[in-house]
């Protein structure tokens, strides 16, 4: 089994998007710091996401008491990322899932592998899981920031 830790936009858009889902078929567990699962749960998230982190399905593990490392780069970053990038480290996890780019790059740069929920969707329509265009259809209408060369790259591999 992967070990994979998740970051709360991937989430997010997933639920959004209606394809949470795949994240087991792809991933089967994955575990969340307390710090992401929190602003999951927060009053200012939308109502379907609170729902979800209120009723969390069993591939979803939540890491507890999580010790940050003293880390100037982790520092600059919003606390889902930088207790999903630190629970990353201290597990040696496989994958970290990930949207934001500074965050991505604190994680590419401590040695991580990681992947958005762009790359989520990608994996997912390459196996059939999805129809990419639609998922990417769907992801637009939330407030997913994007680059539209990258969605079109990503689809032109597709097919």
């Amino acid at each position: 089994m992967r070990l994979v830790v998740a970051d709360t936009s991937p989430l997010v858009y997933l639920i959004l998007i209606d394809h949470i889902e795949i994240v087991p078929r792809l991933f089967e567990v994955i575990l969340v710091p307390d710090s992401v699962h929190a602003e999951l749960l927060s009053p200012s998230a939308p109502a379907v996401i609170q729902h979800w982190a209120r009723n969390l399905p069993p591939w979803v593990e939540i890491n507890k008491g999580l010790t940050l490392p003293d880390d100037a780069a982790l520092q600059a970053l919003g606390a889902g990322e930088r207790s999903a990038i630190a629970l990353a480290i201290s597990i040696r996890a496989d994958l970290v899932l990930i949207d934001e780019r500074k965050g991505t790059q604190v994680a590419i740069e401590r040695g991580l592998n990681a992947t958005g929920t762009l790359g989520i969707l990608q994996q997912a329509g390459r196996r059939g899981m999805l129809n990419l265009a639609e998922a990417f259809d769907r992801l637009k209408r939330t407030n997913f920031r994007y680059r539209q060369e990258i969605m079109d790259d990503l689809l032109r591999e597709q097919s």
